[in-house]
């Protein structure tokens, strides 16, 4: 089938899904995916499948399944129907069983190999193929000198190969559990999905499931697979890495609104070059033909950049409230003074630290005139009773004109002193909020 644009837009029977594995942490491969299928399915009014595929045991991620459905309402997903693949068993057995009488798969009693210490089998046909075993994994009989091909609605391309490079590959487990190859066939065909979109990695097992899809009589679903996602030296982004993990991101400081916008932006594109998307204007404007043929960068520094357009979009309740402090004068004060400068959350602790802490001080970042300029600072600073911005300002500014200091070099003497760094919030402003008396003690420390 191919694939048209205008159809599967306005094609009210669209049915797409999001079938994670609960084996490890929900990586940002894994979101893109999720809110694309989304988008595609709700552009359309159609519908959003979540299925758990949870075959691989061993591998399971304890709470797996419920950190999946959790950050995707984080992100407000919703879907309309669920899906566990380990209740299904029967319905894999059945139609195993099935390919096996009509001689399109067989049993195997090899000894499964450990892909890390044994290496991917280079046999494609298996010993067992003609063996007629009637017990034991099922494995696919590949037929040979055949083409197979399909025609991929993300990179608008027909995509083919010989059935001479394909193996045959595991459907059913020894322990009745099925592979991907098998349960993805009969679940897409199973709940009617219209469109599949799945990583780039998943591309050479394609053909594997379209013999899958002919020899069980289903029809094909269009299917699209999305470029990979690149660190910034050019690898391929691993999402094994923590940078990568949804749940890691977060708890960065990363909001769930600027996640949101990068990763739909990293691998595909609006036709009017919009940058900040709500969910819902994301799917108004979801258009398939968007989705781009090069492979996206993660770029750190863009991320950022969104999360502090989010941040600033705040209120100081609300940014009090997510950085989970006591909703207090002092507090708002702090909050207000450093709004703007937040990338992150995890960053608030790093710039604002001093206003909770008493630093200790390393005497090398200060510069030669010091100690004049803090008993200078000392002295004016005593005098003032009414401790507010304006007169802390004022009466500083006329200290450094009257001795002539230099400015810079005074002002950095009071940074160092009163927060134990040379890069901080506003001097005089953090000295308003810090109050006359810590200022002071700070000062003649």
């Amino acid at each position: 089938m191919i694939f048209s644009i205008c159809d599967a837009i306005i094609n009210s029977n669209m049915r797409t899904r999001f079938a994670p594995s609960p084996t490890g942490s929900m990586h940002i491969g894994n979101l893109r995916t999720a809110f694309y299928a989304y988008a595609l399915a709700k552009h359309s009014n159609g519908d959003f499948i979540l299925r758990i595929e949870d075959t691989d045991k061993k591998r399971e991620k304890e709470g797996g399944i419920e950190d999946i459905k959790r950050l995707l309402k984080i992100f407000n997903i919703k879907w309309d129907e669920y899906y566990v693949q380990s209740k299904r068993l029967d319905l894999y057995k059945k139609v195993v069983e099935e390919l096996v009488k009509k001689g399109n798969a067989f049993y195997c009693q090899c000894d499964a190999k450990n892909a890390k210490e044994d290496g991917f089998s280079n046999e494609l046909r298996d010993p067992c193929r003609d063996k007629k075993f009637t017990i034991g994994a099922v494995k696919l009989r590949v037929p040979d000198n055949e083409g197979i091909g399909f025609t991929d609605f993300v990179i608008n391309k027909k995509v083919s190969w010989s059935t001479n490079i394909v193996g045959d590959a595991t459907l059913l487990k020894s322990d009745g559990f099925p592979t991907y190859h098998l349960a993805v066939v009969v679940d897409d065909n199973d709940m009617k999905i219209s469109h599949v979109l799945r990583g780039h990695d998943w591309m050479p097992s394609t053909p594997i499931h379209l013999l899958v899809y002919k020899y069980l009589g289903f029809e094909v679903p269009e299917i699209g697979h999305l470029t990979d996602i690149m660190n910034p030296d050019g690898g391929k982004l691993s999402k094994r890495k923590g940078s990568t993990s949804v749940q890691g991101l977060l708890d960065e400081g990363y909001l769930p609104e600027a996640l949101f916008n990068f990763v739909i932006l990293c691998g595909w594109a609006p036709k009017n070059n919009q940058e900040i998307f709500s969910l819902e204007s994301f799917v108004k404007d979801f258009d398939p033909s968007g989705f781009q043929k090069s492979n996206p960068v993660f770029n750190r520094v863009k991320l950022d950049w969104f999360n502090g357009q989010y941040i600033r979009k705040l209120s100081i309740d609300s940014l009090l409230e997510k950085l989970e402090l006591e909703n207090n004068f002092k507090n708002q004060s702090i909050v207000a003074l450093i709004q703007d400068r937040l990338e992150k959350l995890s960053d608030f602790k790093t710039l604002t630290n001093f206003f909770f802490e008493s630093p200790i001080v390393d005497i090398k970042l200060f510069g030669n005139d010091y100690k004049e300029h803090l008993k200078s600072a000392i002295e004016v600073l005593e005098k003032i009773d009414d401790w507010n911005l304006k007169n802390i300002g004022d009466f500083l500014l006329e200290l450094c004109d009257r001795q002539k200091f230099q400015r810079g070099n005074f002002f950095m003497t009071l940074r160092v002193a009163i927060t134990g760094m040379k890069f901080t919030p506003p001097i005089n402003e953090s000295i308003a909020i810090l109050g006359k008396e810590e200022t002071l003690d700070r000062l003649k420390k």
